[in-house]
């Protein structure tokens, strides 16, 4: 691509001049969080493992520690990845124009603006897509193929939740981990699930409307179906990205949520099943985090619907529904029918109706309700 549409060196320094600084503790406090949670990153995995049977191949996962401008940076090396497709598919329609060039910045702005909030709110994240000099290589300096991701927790994040909650510090820093580690396992384990990924990602790219008067129209409707957004907690009110979408980006869409809503469910599940054997405060840390998930200013609510993170809540308690409700039913091994392939996944009907899914994969017809 001879020109970017998206300048990323303007949006890491927008979001590290926005971000704001971690909770105020001494260099030997930082030091104490950072080796606890890499102790305990390790710790976790063998929980997960041992708990969802689920066996990873390959090469070790990286766990990283990092602060906020470090993650900006990592996950905007990521977005640049993931988003390469669609930006040259763009970049061919527009090159050479004076607007690419202004464009480029606006939204390298914009898009460090949206880092600069999301930077103090993430606890943890599996990237799965990385820039390939930042996977693992082998001894000719190549990726390895057995490669995946990488496990980041991000402590000012984690220590500032567990003070402002009032939790008992080393059991939040285990919940963390168990989730971080859960959404490791699955793509550690389940060799075809990045790819599948990938390959929906690909699907909703192509199916991308490029034309500039199609694109004002669903900005000027996105505007308007988000305006009541500050004070309407409604789960039918849709986020810019949801309403911003062609009906054929919303068919791919409704799988790709599907995936996300059932990856998100389960690391949900699996926190609170092992919770209780190594986290002994897994009552009261649930409890004070729901009520965090909800709660936040008007504000603080229009910019999570505006960005479609309270879209992301609603997976993890749908998700984790349908997690719940199917390993009550048919056990963990039962559940794990859902990794055999890409057509064992449900669908975004049957998390919401886990019977169903239990009817088309497991054949069988028990009577349960999510």
């Amino acid at each position: 691509m001879d020109a970017e549409l998206v300048d990323w060196e303007l949006a890491v320094t927008t979001a590290r001049r926005l971000v704001r600084p971690g909770p105020q503790i001494t260099r030997e406090q930082a030091g104490e969080v950072v080796a606890e949670l890499r102790r305990l990153a390790v710790e976790a995995e063998w929980h997960v493992e041992d708990y969802t049977r689920l066996a990873p191949a390959g090469a070790i996962t990286p766990i990283n520690v990092v602060d906020r401008p470090e993650w900006v940076r990592s996950n905007v090396a990521g977005l640049r990845v993931l988003t390469t497709p669609l930006l040259s598919k763009l970049s061919d329609q527009q090159r050479g124009t004076f607007s690419t060039a202004v464009g480029r910045r606006v939204t390298g702005i914009q898009l460090g603006t949206a880092l600069a909030y999301l930077a103090s709110k993430v606890l943890g994240q599996y990237e799965v897509f990385l820039p390939p000099e930042e996977y693992l290589t082998g001894p000719d300096g190549s990726a390895t193929p057995d490669a995946v991701g990488r496990l980041s927790l991000v402590a000012p994040n984690i220590a500032h939740a567990e003070a402002t909650m009032g939790v008992v510090p080393r059991d939040f820093r285990m919940w963390v981990c168990l989730h971080e580690q859960t959404h490791r396992t699955q793509f550690t384990a389940v060799p075809w699930l990045r790819s599948h990924l990938e390959s929906e990602i690909t699907a909703f790219i192509e199916a991308t409307d490029l034309d500039p008067d199609v694109l004002a129209d669903r900005v000027r409707s996105a505007v308007a179906a988000v305006r009541g957004a500050v004070f309407d907690r409604s789960a039918d009110s849709p986020s810019v990205v949801e309403a911003l979408q062609t009906p054929a980006q919303r068919a791919v869409l409704d799988r790709l949520q599907a995936i996300m809503t059932l990856l998100e469910g389960h690391a949900d599940q699996v926190m609170d099943a092992v919770g209780p054997r190594v986290v002994p405060t897994v009552a009261d840390i649930r409890s004070k985090f729901e009520g965090r998930r909800d709660g936040g200013s008007p504000l603080d609510r229009f910019i999570r619907r505006l960005l479609g993170l309270d879209l992301k809540l609603q997976q993890y308690r749908q998700g984790g529904a349908f997690v719940r409700a199917v390993v009550a039913e048919a056990g963990v091994a039962g559940f794990n029918t859902v990794w055999e392939s890409p057509t064992t996944l449900p669908t975004r009907a049957e998390l919401a109706d886990p019977t169903a899914w239990m009817q088309r994969v497991l054949g069988s017809r028990p009577s349960i309700s999510a």
